[in-house]
């Protein structure tokens, strides 16, 4: 940036910076709205591109009904497509209890309601995920193991399947795995199951996220690990290898651990609700910014609004795909907030968040790519900035980091009451195309929350490698990620912390005091040798690796899986890593084979084996160091 306007704003920032004072707004330094807002009436609403659709209660139902069809038979095996969409509902009501509103979400959707509570927008019917079927045409090998990448959130469901058959009608199928989020709802009327057992087997499930939410009786079924944070539930059955809950009323207790599976903390250590796209009574649109808490339990909206502050939507930049770097960037420095329209944005030049409280939130899921070796995202040492809803993938020439958090030689202007914030942040290495980096996510500030992550190295993809030993061993060479997230900074808490397939180390912790609630990983499948898979001396890089520095640290409810399938006989000497010191604690912790290769032991030494004579049998360790 370099028109006098520019240098003012970077002159007047350093001043704020050197003496602690709030960033002044966004309409003092301006005085504009952006030209992409759409200009005031209440049914044209903002100019938000051609992949967002917006619904009103006066649509016939039969409409909405053909264009949720339409959208999911175009996203339902679109795995590494490019598409993305957003259906947003302003507040009303759809479908009846003779004519629901019954459609299924496939990848890249988000379907959100437009209301201030979740009880604006009420859908009578059903919103679901079933397993995708994938030899014989489609009837055998069902599953939902790669389910990625799609969002419900801010709405309420009255569970109605009229007219499904038997198995379907009594329940509300979610059956996904990494990189979905429920958020903000409330549903009633019927069971809520995670797992899709009306198809054929295996029915196989993989993990996901509950945030903000009230839910009836809710099946986990196949899933093998999850975490419910800040809800409310009538009842949960079933565990597979790894199920937390935090602040999470009705609960089920945890006393009997492992068996159940099951790790209940009391509150949320600290938590902040993702950023909302909302309608005001007069047709207005606006974001609703969440504030943090500590030691909360239940929703935010239970008692009224969410607390937090109210953004306008014209203090925000509304970004397409097609915008250049450089005016996305110019926005941010003038300190609008950004709104990331569906779509995949090519970023050659790093997108800078640099203002105290400046929110970026993606909706469709937003996907930022690397060219040329860049860092997609920099977020500067500044308290309060939101990050929510993006996709970041690494492109063919490698970059250092896909979002930088702060820098080595951090500022110090953190807030522990009002932390950075990454929610619903998802990373590819590879998948839909060859990715390279050496670090996916690094944060170097103090005082980060991280609400739902997946930093995912992908294992499979269509970068054009063939199946198998060569194919793996291709992808190893070619398809390259180091680490998966790198935490320097203190005081950072993980809420939902998926981290998979890295080449070293998955994650390395070295800041003081981190808190991490469920953390999920999978080791890399495709090392050709051991040798390839060596960390010195030392047989393979542990999942997850708390630094030799560190004096405080706290772990709750973490998995650490192994499935060399490139070359079954590597070993992986320990799947947690620590510093044995009294303040660093690991609560409910376990390995687990997946049937190829080996860990030796579930964390420093202890704990047998995850070997092929217990294929899909968790080795737990209750607590580290044991009390």
């Amino acid at each position: 940036m370099t028109t006098r306007a520019g240098r003012t704003v970077r002159r007047q920032f350093g001043r704020m910076l050197a003496i602690g004072l709030t960033v002044v707004t966004v309409s003092s330094l301006t005085g504009t709205t952006p030209a992409s807002a759409a200009p005031g009436s209440r049914p044209a609403g903002p100019a938000l591109g051609s992949n967002v659709t917006v619904f009103d209660p006066s649509m016939p139902v039969a409409e909405i009904q053909a264009k949720l069809d339409a959208a999911h038979a175009r996203q339902v095996d679109a795995e590494m497509g490019t598409n993305r969409y957003a259906f947003l509902f302003k507040p009303g009501t759809y479908g009846t209890a003779e004519k629901p509103l019954q459609f299924k979400v496939g990848y890249y959707t988000e379907i959100s309601g437009l209301g201030a509570s979740p009880a604006d927008v009420v859908i009578n019917g059903k919103i679901e995920v079933y397993n995708r079927c994938l030899l014989d045409g489609g009837t055998s090998n069902c599953l939902a193991l790669v389910n990625f990448w799609r969002t419900l959130s801010n709405l309420s469901l009255n569970i109605n399947g009229a007219g499904q058959d038997g198995c379907r009608s009594g329940a509300n199928f979610w059956a996904v795995s990494q990189a979905v989020s429920l958020r903000r709802l409330n549903v009633t009327g019927g069971t809520f199951s995670l797992m899709d057992y009306c198809t054929a087997g295996p029915q196989y499930a993989s993990g996901g996220f509950i945030a903000d939410s009230a839910l009836p009786a809710t099946v986990n079924g196949s899933q093998q690990q999850w975490l419910t944070r800040n809800s409310k539930v009538d009842s949960w059955s079933n565990a597979v290898w790894n199920q937390v809950f935090a602040g999470v009323q009705g609960a089920p207790d945890d006393a009997a651990f492992p068996d159940p599976p099951y790790t209940t903390l009391a509150t949320t250590p600290i938590s902040r609700e993702k950023p909302y796209l909302f309608v005001d009574p007069k047709g207005n649109y606006a974001v609703r910014v969440p504030s943090a808490h500590r030691n909360t339990s239940g929703t935010s909206w239970a008692n009224g609004l969410t607390p937090g502050r109210t953004v306008p939507l014209k203090d925000f930049f509304v970004a397409k795909p097609s915008d250049p770097e450089w005016l996305i960037n110019m926005q941010l420095l003038l300190g609008k907030n950004l709104l990331l329209t569906p779509g995949v944005y090519d970023i050659a030049q790093s997108l800078q968040v640099r203002w105290p409280n400046q929110v970026v939130l993606g909706i469709g899921h937003a996907t930022l790519t690397a060219v040329n070796g860049a860092t997609p995202l920099k977020v500067a040492d500044v308290p309060g900035a939101i990050i929510a809803g993006v996709t970041i993938d690494a492109g063919l020439k490698e970059s250092r980091n896909l979002l930088q958090v702060g820098t080595k030689k951090g500022l110090g202007f953190s807030n522990p009451a009002n932390p950075t914030t990454l929610s619903d942040v998802y990373f590819r290495v590879g998948g839909p195309h060859i990715g390279k980096v050496d670090t996916a996510l690094e944060i170097n500030s103090d005082h980060v929350l991280i609400d739902h992550t997946w930093v995912w190295r992908g294992d499979h993809g269509v970068e054009g490698f063939t199946e198998g030993v060569n194919g793996d061993t291709q992808r190893w060479r070619t398809n390259t990620g180091r680490y998966g997230a790198v935490i320097n900074g203190d005081d950072v808490t993980a809420t939902g912390l998926f981290v998979e397939h890295f080449q070293r180390y998955n994650t390395v912790w070295n800041g003081e005091r981190g808190t991490v609630v469920l953390y999920q990983n999978e080791l890399p499948y495709d090392p050709p040798t051991q040798a390839d898979w060596m960390n010195g001396s030392v047989e393979g890089w542990a999942g997850y690796k708390v630094g030799a520095k560190v004096k405080n640290h706290r772990l709750y409810g973490a998995g650490v899986y192994v499935f060399n399938q490139n070359n079954p006989s590597i070993h992986t000497e320990n799947g947690f890593e620590v510093p044995d010191r009294p303040g660093v604690r690991l609560h409910h912790v376990m390995t687990v084979n997946l049937s190829a290769g080996t860990i030796d032991h579930v964390v420093n030494g202890v704990g047998e084996a995850a070997d092929t004579t217990k294929i899909g049998v968790p080795v737990f360790v209750t607590d580290y160091p044991a009390p």
